[in-house]
């Protein structure tokens, strides 16, 4: 089981997103500031947005979807929709 996440800093007042197998030992890998593109963000990074597929390649399928939209409206719009 993988998933696609989207994470919120209100440090920074930006998204991220990515996949993996254990989001919530991911999460505490960007909090700690150990990647690099969220580092500014720590250690406020929280998940808003979380989807369940199958396996890793529709993990990155999908994240890749996502972020090809570059729409911080789309982003809203996932992150209210499973509210």
């Amino acid at each position: 089981m993988y998933f696609v996440y989207i994470l919120f800093s209100t440090k920074t007042n930006k998204y991220y997103i990515g996949s993996t197998d254990s989001p919530e030992a991911r999460l505490k890998h960007h909090n700690a500031g150990a990647t690099p593109s969220t580092k500014s963000g720590a250690p406020f990074w929280e998940i808003k947005y979380l989807e369940k597929v199958a396996d890793r390649s529709i993990a990155l399928k999908r994240e890749r979807d996502i972020k090809k939209k570059k729409s911080r409206k789309y982003i809203g719009w996932l992150i209210s929709s499973t509210s």
